[in-house]
């Protein structure tokens, strides 16, 4: 074992320890070391959870805004205090480099901020009605919520689940992932020392599909948020829909980069370049897919491999490094298999392709040009540290490309002609569009997709009014 937290489940404000429960064991992907033993909630403890719900909701619906603002504002003073420690659990649990760990502790703190404040602007709206009637609509928080948060972003995927529902006056469960639990774990300790009452936030860990079907099934439960693939979004929402409850899909990308002959190709590779490779390539908005004007395609393709290539691979925990190990060998085994697929169909082997030593999950940063449609990469969401660039005709061939996938999350284009921007704004499908930027989450917009990435919203105002249901009252 190492320095890493002791990790336990958090019910009704109680820390659980492993003492009597199934256990599983979390690894550090760079090193493949025990880093801990994680307990799974038994089928007694889900129920304590649910029953701590309902109480927690009906406590914590009726504090007053302003003081669910103030706690919820603590909270995210004690998560920028704990930044340092919590993001170096993070990086160990997860392997990304560590300034990017206590990099998402303060974007979800930054999160929590910005909710805290929604508490006090949940707004309804008096109808226009004859002397002597009165008509109005009001908005309540939905209930208590369950939330799934994917390993990839330890933090942020779990505040996503619970900030906005917390800022509505819901109560929570939520279970981060397993593989990577201690950033999820510290968000909700956070909240309770905040004081947020004990049943109205809790973290539970087990079997995915267990913990799942078991929460879902209680009519406790009136609103699911999941962060991950598609096939695991689809599965939970027929389980929902069982008892008709409210879902927010968070779910699978494959995101296009349209490159335009007038960009500014200098920073078009400064920012997209590395932004490929970040968290190695396990982001749900990464740059995967690079549609390149056939005009520009080799300056962006030689400058793009220079900058792949000069990436620093490494542990997370070292100075310098800047793009950690894949945080399981899952993800590693199905990038060896796309790009060797890739290579057979025909496409070209730029840079990379291969894993680096035999100790730790690192891969290195990969580039294939040229190709074809028909192979896997280019249908299916990677999700590692692999880029493919292609060269295409023109705008229309470009859109067509981008739209092309049953995929819609975010997507990106560099150009400098204003009424181009108006075309991609209007005529790509995708939940956000980034124009000669990589930025598409921020704490006061709408993070979420279209098609199979998903639907409904997480962090702006939406994210608050995703967890409430409207009641309108008419007065005679």
């Amino acid at each position: 074992m190492t320095d890493y937290p002791t990790l336990h489940l958090l019910i009704d404000g109680e820390q659980l320890s492993t003492d009597g429960r199934v256990t599983e064991e979390v690894t550090n992907p760079a090193t493949g070391e025990v880093l801990g033993t994680l307990p799974h909630a038994s089928a007694a403890d889900l129920d304590h959870a649910l029953e701590a719900a309902q109480r927690g909701f009906h406590e914590w619906r009726k504090t007053g805004a302003d003081q669910r603002a103030s706690i919820l504002t603590k909270a995210a003073g004690l998560l920028r205090e704990r930044a340092s420690d919590i993001g170096t659990a993070i990086t160990k649990e997860q392997g990304k480099p560590l300034a990017e760990g206590r990099g998402e502790v303060m974007y979800s703190a930054n999160l929590l901020e910005f909710y805290a404040q929604e508490c006090k602007r949940i707004y309804g709206r008096t109808l226009v009605r004859p002397e002597g009637t009165r008509a109005e609509v009001q908005y309540h928080p939905v209930g208590p919520v369950a939330g799934f948060a994917a390993w990839n972003f330890p933090a942020i995927n779990v505040m996503r689940k619970i900030g906005g529902a917390l800022a509505a006056g819901c109560s929570t469960i939520v279970k981060p992932s397993e593989e990577t639990p201690y950033g999820g774990l510290a968000l909700v300790q956070a909240l309770l020392d905040a004081g947020v009452p004990g049943g109205a936030v809790q973290c539970v860990f087990g079997v995915p599909s267990d913990v799942s079907e078991h929460l879902l099934a209680s009519p406790v439960i009136r609103k699911v948020t999941f962060t991950g693939s598609t096939a695991v979004g689809k599965h939970l929402a027929k389980l929902a829909a069982n008892d008709l409850k409210i879902t927010t899909m968070e779910l699978g990308g494959h995101a296009p980069v349209m490159i335009f002959d007038d960009c500014d190709m200098d920073k078009a590779l400064d920012v997209m370049a590395p932004g490929a490779f970040r968290n190695a390539g396990q982001v749900c908005v990464s740059p995967t897919r690079f549609l390149i004007e056939e005009s520009v395609f080799e300056r962006f393709r030689d400058g793009f491999v220079e900058r792949a290539s000069a990436l620093k691979v490494g542990n997370g925990l070292e100075n310098g490094t800047q793009m950690g190990p894949m945080a399981n060998a899952r993800g590693l085994d199905n990038v060896q298999r796309l790009i060797g697929q890739a290579k057979d169909a025909g496409g070209k082997l730029l840079a990379g392709g291969e894993r680096i030593g035999n100790q730790g999950l690192f891969h290195q940063p990969t580039v294939l040009s040229e190709v074809p449609t028909s192979a896997d990469i280019m249908n299916d969401e990677p999700f590692g540290p692999v880029a493919v660039l292609n060269p295409m005709a023109g705008e229309e061939a470009m859109i067509a490309e981008a739209n092309r996938l049953p995929y819609g999350l975010a997507a990106y284009a560099w150009t400098n002609d204003n009424a181009r921007r108006h075309r991609l704004a209007a005529d790509v499908e995708t939940g956000m569009l980034a124009i000669n930027s990589a930025a598409v989450s921020t704490v006061d917009a709408p993070f979420g997709g279209v098609k199979w990435s998903g639907y409904g919203s997480e962090d702006g105002p939406e994210g608050v009014k995703a967890c409430m249901v409207i009641k309108t009252i008419h007065e005679g």
